[in-house]
């Protein structure tokens, strides 16, 4: 399996400030992003991947987001053995919310 790509929030809110086309993914848990998410992002909770597949594009480049950046990584490494440009946000959305 190939290594990760990792993008730290600030590379993230500059590219998403020049207005480059990124596909968010939130995988956390519903109680989680009630309490907020990145602008734009998609939901869909880390245990419902597998089964929402169909409404991951193979050709953009994804950015997964969670908490810490944990199960983002689980996901991207799952997703990538399918062929998914995935991309996980190092810290996640501790370090994103650090960083305001």
């Amino acid at each position: 399996m190939n290594e990760i790509p990792q993008i730290t929030t600030e590379e993230l809110r500059n590219r998403l400030e020049a207005g480059e086309d990124l596909v968010l993914i939130d995988v956390r848990e519903d109680e989680e992003v009630s309490f907020g998410m990145i602008p734009g992002a998609l939901h869909i909770p880390m245990g419902d991947i597998p089964q929402r597949t169909d409404e991951i594009s193979k050709d953009a480049e994804i950015v997964f987001i969670c908490r810490s950046g944990a199960r983002s990584q689980r996901v991207c490494e799952y997703l990538q053995q399918f062929g998914y440009k995935a991309t996980n946000l190092s810290g996640g959305m501790i370090e994103w919310n650090d960083t305001l």
